[in-house]
């Protein structure tokens, strides 16, 4: 199973027998190898190719297909929790300092909010970029994760500002505190059994995802045609609604991470790999943070 993150989509954190229903569990760094019987075959039951992406794999998969991820040489270092705990703390920190320092040197008063504004775009553009990019790459680049983090944070610094000080006041640490809780409480589930990313489940979240981006698009094309809210998907009753509808997809991206976090160390994937974990997990917890801060800008500023 792929994940929904562009990130954890071209690696291969995957435990598809996992997800088939058989009780294989995959060694950490060996071939992940799965019987089953075929009822209808003539002679010995069919045997499917190894998928754990990571494995020196000896054998040959069909068609002459390997693995997609980076394999690790024999005695590497492979991916602990410990390793994704510490780079995903690296990238929230970044992010946090420089969120700090926009929002204390880029003002938003009459005087400053175009400039200010101005230097956010850019930030949120360049970080978008860069986000492709390593999304795109097939191996981690720490450098180029860490300045996304930097950009993405005086990104957020200043549109918090922004949004705290001119449309919601205390909106900012609010959806901080939401960002927390879900993160809390999605991890909580997880752990505990209560929440299976099964292929069903995955299946829904990716149909409700790109449902809710469509409409998103609709509302912004005819927002820059009409002005405006567009379609009102970002305002009043259907902007809570909304709202409401993509902090809980941020909750269940946060659910596909956690799987292919547990999948890549069950995996035995190589240590470097834990930057693209933490680049992961820094995605969804922004998108979920964004989601909070302008459900709370349009509850605050309806009363």
């Amino acid at each position: 199973m792929r994940s929904s993150n562009p990130v954890f989509s071209r690696r291969g954190f995957s435990r598809d027998n996992g997800y088939a229903g058989n009780g294989a569990a995959p060694q950490a760094g060996g071939p992940a190898v799965q019987t089953q019987g075929n009822p209808y075959a003539q002679g010995a039951p069919a045997q499917t190719a190894p998928t754990n992406p990571y494995a020196q794999n000896p054998y040959a998969q069909p068609d002459g297909l390997q693995g997609s991820g980076p394999q690790a040489p024999a005695g590497a270092a492979r991916m602990t929790m410990d390793d994704v705990i510490m780079r995903t703390g690296t990238t929230l920190g970044i992010l946090i300092v420089t969120a700090a320092l926009a929002w204390a040197l880029l003002p938003v008063d009459d005087a400053n909010i175009a400039r200010s504004i101005g230097v956010a775009v850019v930030a949120g553009l360049a970080a978008m970029v860069l986000g492709l990019v390593q999304s795109f790459k097939r191996k981690a680049s720490p450098a180029l994760i860490v300045t996304y983090a930097a950009l993405e944070g005086v990104f957020l610094g200043v549109i918090s500002s922004f949004v705290d000080n001119r449309i919601a006041g205390g909106a900012a640490m609010q959806a901080v505190i939401g960002t927390m809780a879900v993160f809390a409480g999605v991890l909580i589930a997880y752990k505990a059994g209560w929440i299976r990313v099964n292929r069903r489940f995955y299946g829904f979240v990716m149909a409700a995802a790109l449902g809710f981006v469509l409409l998103m698009a609709v509302n912004l094309l005819f927002a820059v045609i009409g002005g405006g809210d567009g379609l009102g998907f970002r305002s009043g009753t259907l902007g809570i609604i909304m709202g409401i509808v993509g902090v809980l997809l941020g909750a269940c991206f946060l659910a596909l991470d956690f799987k292919q976090v547990e999948d890549g160390i069950a995996y035995g994937a190589p240590r470097e790999e834990a930057w693209l974990a933490a680049f992961g997990m820094t995605l969804t917890l922004v998108w979920i943070y964004m989601e909070f801060l302008r459900l709370i800008a349009i509850l605050q500023s309806s009363d």
